[in-house]
């Protein structure tokens, strides 16, 4: 053991304070420095220590992702035709038991070191890591959710038994070193900790696949979860992220007015596409670690330029721009938005449509609600009017009341009245909003469209009349180019205007068939169709194109500001290029995404660079990140990627850098708890459980914002503890008690510290899971885990604050003796 020091504030160097404590540290030129300058340096070295450890750990669980997302392909019946089948891909690996952490490294470690010998930091450190991520990152996620969005668990079945294992997982130590054998391990008490992993991991893996399910099973349900679309692929033979209708559908639900290059519209619809895409738990957690450090993301970000195009273009769109597939159930096309809550007997409400358009004269527009789900009830909701260009009193009459709907009913229309003024005024919009009443939440939740944008065509003027578009593009194969013609700021009366074609160097009559005519808009039309034959000359030519232009306006009406549109027309390869070169830069922004599609040249990018190189969208806190982290990155840089052996190579390597960096984090908590004079159980339940914890708080909340679920969000954490105490202290507790055992000796575990610990962890844990219980059934909490109505989630939030201190508060005054046990 090491010399203290009489008097910290002394230098000796003579006097080596804390130099017995660690495997690797302490360095000797540390004996001339002061005690205070020692302590500093290794807080900053600690901190530092776990920079490093998140990013390799984020590269570990890439590893670990590559390595579960293989898939193997599998036949199916063709559900739509008789004696076919199609060929999908599924998943080989099941990720469920895919946790492993540097507290788990850290107590293996920390057993070897000590020659077998059982000390505190290690058992500590899990059980204060099990604290910190049941009550803290509760806290947090519960928190992190916008009032009144909600997030429930949906493997309620995985959850259950993760929980209960997390517990009994802690009330077991307690019964091993105070009931059984007091401050003994023996051989079959550690056989049995370190068995009961596998166990946890059967039983999850049962219940993520509803074996212990009571209720009938629903075939329906299980064929729509099991029978995928193929894929599309690509010109080189490689499957897709998304099939080309979607992207072709998403260029004309997007505004095309704005002046936007290929690759803008490539980016918008890969960020679309990312937002709907399925994420594991295994990538919020390197998400989290890449957020803390300033790496890349894996989540697109728009620059600000293309941000409010994409708010406006997008959002705005009826369902909100998604595409209508559930990524949850494996990517079978869907024809509906929104997911039947667990509870049979909960009601969806939406909006039937999420855009409406009237005249101004007509002085009224009725929006639709719609009701799915469970309708054999009465519910109540709120409808809200919200100003947008049209001002409410001026334009339109304000709304701001509850409805009901009838048992069996399931619509229900609306009228807002609108106010006609006589005075020409361009469009105007404004909105309407859906919700809930306050402890309607019990019976009903709102789906996807719960904002309507309705828009108020002034009739009070003949209006102007123009083409939509001012280039058209088309097959030459086509047959006709239909053109939109909108009459727009008006819609009273009667008008007409003449349209006739051009030549520019498409040909009259070899190319397209001339047309010269009149367009009659009666009163209230606001859009007309000019059709225009072409020629396809089965000749490979270049690109043609022709004008079509609009002259001769009567009624009052005149030419807006499209007056000509150019109608361009390509061969059908040319099409065809054009179309697969969007395809591919936008699944180029998809592949950005993946962990499993890394070269080393890729990694050395990435680590030299803030957000691995994404500089538009680089924020202030990422160059922090970046700047603290930069030494680590480009050291990383050097683990194979995981595109090397399937990601196995990765997986090695980097369990190996974390196997040095944990033995260096065990010595330098070590003595740095020693330098100021903490215990080292609680040295571990504090700076050691919080540091290693940093990747999974933000991985966490990320997970609760961006998922649809909870599961993902705190779900994890209830596996994570259990599989860190059958794993970090089964695993030395084993290799321990077989040396002990070959010594003819006990193996010693000096529980003192410890079994208080856990007796005050699982008194925490039952009152949390008490607390998730109750927000899970009672409306006053949005009947979920996390997210509800404001004032009860932050009390949740904070009565999981108050037990985290609390647990060490006792924790530490057990250890210094101030509470007897």
């Amino acid at each position: 053991m090491s010399t203290e020091f009489v008097n910290l504030t002394t230098v000796s160097c003579q006097r080596f304070k804390c130099s017995g404590r660690g495997l690797i540290l302490p360095f000797g030129i540390e004996a001339c420095m002061s005690i205070q300058l020692r302590a500093v340096l290794y807080f900053i070295i600690l901190i530092y220590l776990f920079l490093g450890i998140a990013i390799i750990a984020g590269i570990h669980m890439s590893a670990i992702e590559t390595i579960t997302s293989r898939k193997k392909k599998v036949r199916y019946p063709d559900p739509e035709e008789k004696d076919k089948y199609i060929t999908v891909e599924v998943p080989k690996w099941n990720n469920i038991g895919a946790n492993v952490t540097p507290e788990i490294l850290l107590s293996i470690i920390e057993i070897i070191k000590n020659r077998f010998e059982a000390e505190e930091l290690g058992p500590g450190t899990i059980i204060g890591s099990a604290a910190y991520k049941l009550l803290i990152i509760c806290a947090l996620c519960i928190v992190s959710i916008n009032a009144p969005e909600t997030r429930r668990i949906k493997l309620y079945n995985v959850f259950l038994v993760t929980s209960f294992f997390g517990l009994f997982a802690y009330i077991w130590l307690f019964i091993v070193l105070s009931l059984i054998s007091k401050d003994v391990v023996d051989l079959w008490e550690a056989t049995i900790t370190f068995l009961m992993f596998p166990l946890v991991v059967i039983l999850a893996y049962l219940g993520e696949k509803r074996f212990f399910a009571s209720k009938e099973i629903d075939m329906e349900e299980e064929e729509r979860k099991l029978i995928l679309a193929p894929p599309e692929l690509d010109e080189t033979g490689t499957p897709r992220s998304f099939r080309k209708e979607e992207l072709l559908q998403f260029l004309r639900d997007l505004d095309q007015s704005t002046n936007l290059s290929l690759e803008d519209k490539a980016q918008l619809f890969a960020v679309n596409l990312s937002e709907s895409m399925p994420r594991s738990r295994m990538q919020y957690r390197i998400q989290g670690a890449r957020m803390l450090t300033g790496g890349k993301s894996l989540f697109l970000n728009l620059p600000d330029r293309l941000q409010e195009i994409y708010q406006r273009a997008v959002k705005s769109q009826p369902f909100g721009g998604a595409i209508s597939t559930d990524h949850e159930d494996g990517g079978r096309k869907r024809t509906s938005t929104f997911n039947i809550d667990e509870n049979p007997h909960m009601a969806i409400l939406e909006f039937a449509s999420s855009s409406y358009a009237v005249l101004n004269g007509e002085q009224r527009v009725t929006v639709e609600v719609t009701r799915h789900g469970f309708i054999d009830s009465i519910i109540r909701f709120r409808l809200d009017t919200i100003d947008g260009t049209a001002t409410a009193g001026e334009d339109y009459e304000k709304l701001s009341e509850e409805f009901k709907m009838e048992s069996g009913q399931q619509e229900k229309k609306i009228t807002i009245h609108l106010i006609d003024d006589n005075q020409w005024e361009p469009d105007e919009t404004f909105f309407v909003k859906l919700s809930l009443p306050e402890g309607e939440e019990k019976h009903a939740k709102v789906s996807s469209k719960t904002i309507a944008l309705v828009t108020i065509i002034n009739d009070d003027e003949p209006g102007f009349i123009q083409f939509e578009e001012s280039i058209t593009i088309v097959k030459e194969s086509v047959g006709k180019a239909e053109i939109k013609v909108a009459r727009v700021n008006g819609a009273d009366g009667r008008v007409t205007v003449h349209y006739r074609t051009k030549d520019i160097d498409a040909r009259a009559r070899k190319d397209y068939q001339p047309a010269a005519s009149e367009l009659v808009f009666e009163h209230g039309e606001i859009s007309k169709i000019i059709a225009i034959p072409i020629i396809n000359d089965m000749e490979t030519e270049k690109d043609e194109s022709f004008v079509v232009e609009l002259y001769n306006p009567t009624g009052g009406t005149q030419i807006g500001k499209h007056a000509k549109t150019v109608v361009t027309m390509i061969n059908d390869d040319d099409y065809k290029t054009m179309a697969n070169k969007m395809a591919s830069l936008v699944q180029v922004d998809i592949d950005k995404l993946s962990v499993a599609k890394t070269t080393w040249g890729q990694q050395f990018h990435e680590a030299m660079n803030v957000k691995g190189g994404d500089l538009e969208t680089a924020k202030f806190s990422h160059y922090v990140g970046h700047s603290l982290s930069f030494c680590w990155k480009v050291l990383f840089a050097f683990v194979p990627p995981t595109s090397i052996a399937g990601g196995w190579l990765t997986f090695f390597v980097s369990l190996f850098f974390i196997v040095i960096l944990t033995a260096i984090v065990g010595d330098v908590a070590a003595i740095l708890g020693c330098l100021i004079g903490l215990k080292d159980s609680i040295t571990a339940i504090s700076f050691v459980a919080l540091g290693t914890s940093l990747p999974d708080t933000f991985g966490s909340m990320i997970a609760a914002k961006n998922s649809k679920t909870a599961d993902d969000a705190i779900g994890s954490i209830i596996v994570s503890n259990s599989f860190n105490v059958f794993l970090g202290l089964g695993i030395p507790w084993l290799i321990a008690a077989v040396y002990w055992e070959s010594q003819n000796l006990p193996f010693t575990v000096k529980a003192d510290d410890l079994t208080f610990s856990v007796l005050v962890f699982s008194i925490c844990c039952v009152l949390g899971m008490i607390v998730l219980i109750f927000r899970r059934f009672l409306g006053i909490f949005g009947k979920a885990e996390l997210g509800g109505p404001t004032i009860p989630k932050y009390i949740c939030s904070i009565f999981f604050v108050l037990l985290w201190i609390g647990y060490l508060t006792l924790t530490g005054l057990q250890a210094y003796g101030y509470i007897k046990w």
